[in-house]
């Protein structure tokens, strides 16, 4: 005599949940774009001096430098066993790549506090429309009685809403990020715009391989990995656009009035260029964690801990990527834009294992919804 297997009753969905969820990324997406203009008007608003600090802090400098050498350096006589020994100290013109004493710039707001009350304005909005998010992505979960992440869509509002909770959470820390309002708010309604038309699922049940706690463990790092990879992109990418802005000053140039207004209000390109790699650094380790946590699930749902699959191999080229940049950082000769370059390269894998891999590639992961 057999026994039956146990019958697996699958949960249905409460599409009136459903539709709630859709209402509020919807209600998001409309206070985001509210945060937006905000952000857009703290940047109008604000003060636009043109090359007021920075400029002071780059030419200044080189100009008593210079007016220094065409004295000549002072000359000390020191003894040495009785014979006269002449010392003429080096004359530095300029400091090193990334290492110039340049002070941060007043903040998109410009040091203006017209400017300050429209960013407040942006900060409060963008706190508004993550709760809003948040909430649509609890719904979402709470439809079909699981996590919500089983097909791009999910991912896609979980890693907005995870993205703005950290930018929240730095500025909760009192970091210098707000700055990154206005490219944060910009993505994020790219991201739902995509979510909503092109990678839009109805609520349904997970498929088999999925049905396990690693979900939880697995894919919740990893979305959070990509929120701060992605912080550190932003801030990658600002940090080339402001080290050129200092080069062209320190050697006399005179930087065109939008990047004069714009640039000037931003930290320092070393500022910048710490800020990137700590944030990169912190959450590396995780992303090990979270290729681990992957091999593990896969050994549970598929037989094998590593089988080559095309998520597996992007998530290590991305690994190995971010492992570059984290040394190249650390290694003198690597350090500054050589590093940043390789830090968008890596982060571009990431999106690639991201969006690439998920949608146009097929393999084990392929239960993406699109």
């Amino acid at each position: 005599m057999t026994l039956a297997a146990p019958i697996q009753l699958a949960a249905t969905v409460n599409e009136h949940l459903a539709q709630i969820s859709n209402t509020l990324i919807y209600s998001a997406m409309a206070v985001y774009t509210l945060a937006f203009f905000a952000y857009i008007a703290e940047w109008l608003f604000g003060s636009r001096s043109k090359v007021a600090r920075t400029a002071a802090a780059l030419t200044a400098p080189k100009t008593q430098e210079t007016a220094a050498a065409a004295q000549g350096p002072a000359v000390t006589v020191k003894s040495a066993g009785g014979t006269a020994v002449l010392e003429r100290p080096k004359v530095v013109v300029r400091s090193a790549a990334g290492s110039r004493d340049v002070p941060d710039g007043p903040g998109a707001h410009g040091g203006d506090q017209q400017g300050d009350l429209y960013g407040r304005i942006a900060i409060s909005l963008t706190t508004l429309a993550f709760v809003v998010e948040a909430a649509g992505v609890v719904a979402r979960a709470a439809s079909v009685e699981r996590a919500p992440w089983g097909n791009m869509y999910e991912f896609n509002i979980t890693f907005s809403t995870v993205a703005v909770g950290v930018y929240l959470a730095l500025l909760a820390l009192k970091k210098n990020v707000r700055w990154l309002g206005l490219f944060l708010t910009a993505t994020v309604l790219l991201d739902l715009g995509l979510a909503v038309t092109v990678l839009y699922t109805a609520s349904d049940q997970l498929v088999p391989a999925l049905h396990s706690y690693w979900l939880y463990i697995h894919v919740s790092t990893a979305i959070l990995c990509g929120a701060v990879f992605y912080v550190g992109a932003v801030g990658t990418l600002l940090y080339l656009f402001k080290d050129s802005y200092e080069n062209k000053l320190a050697t006399g140039g005179t930087p065109g009035r939008f990047a004069s207004s714009v640039l000037e209000r931003l930290p320092a390109s070393a500022t910048l260029d710490k800020f990137c790699y700590r944030v990169n650094a912190a959450v590396f380790p995780l992303w090990t964690f979270t290729i681990i946590a992957g091999a593990i699930w896969a050994e549970s749902a598929w037989g094998r801990y590593w089988g080559w699959d095309p998520k597996e191999t992007w998530a290590f080229i991305t690994w190995v990527a971010y492992a570059c940049y984290l040394h190249a950082r650390s290694t003198a000769g690597w350090k500054g834009r050589k590093a940043a370059y390789i830090a968008l390269i890596a982060f571009a894998c990431w999106l690639f294992n991201y969006y690439g891999v998920n949608i146009f590639v097929g393999g084990k992961h392929s239960y993406a919804g699109v």
